[in-house]
């Protein structure tokens, strides 16, 4: 799912207005490079590709600062590096993703339980609000000839 949308960035933006906080370049940049990325980056691959322009403390202050107003989410992908993505307007930034425990190739899935689960685990431990997170690994096609 590429998010490479123009309209979306706008909207992004305005969402960042919204909120009362600045539309500073590296967060305009990093909203933009997100964007274009067809899977969750690290922090450590957003700041090489903007080196010129913030270091890579300012990458994370962003990245957090993004995170808490539901911009960018956070993926751990089992191997103690956080990723981000995107979360476009019309994408409630809720998928999974298939992961290459050799070759760290990722596959972005649609298909997802079905609501009525949360349901049923909240009530049943008293619990509200509850979400998910859930990502799947295994060995790509190339992995398993090797």
């Amino acid at each position: 799912m590429a998010h490479s949308h123009q309209h979306d960035l706008i909207d992004l933006r305005a969402k960042l207005r919204g909120k009362d906080h600045r539309i500073t370049k590296p967060r305009e940049e990093i909203l933009d490079l997100l964007g274009k990325e067809e899977h969750p980056v690290t922090a450590k691959t957003i700041h090489e590709k903007l080196s010129e322009s913030c270091d890579l403390v300012t990458v994370y202050r962003s990245l957090k600062m993004l995170e808490s107003m539901d911009l960018v989410k956070r993926f751990d992908f089992g191997d103690n590096t956080a990723r981000f993505e995107l979360i476009c307007p019309d994408d409630n930034g809720h998928h999974h993703h298939l992961i290459c425990k050799e070759c760290r190739t990722v596959v972005e899935i649609d298909e997802c339980f079905d609501s009525n689960l949360e349901s049923r685990i909240a009530k049943k431990h008293g619990f509200a609000e509850v979400t998910h997170q859930l990502e799947f690994f295994g060995l790509c096609s190339s992995c398993q000839t090797t």
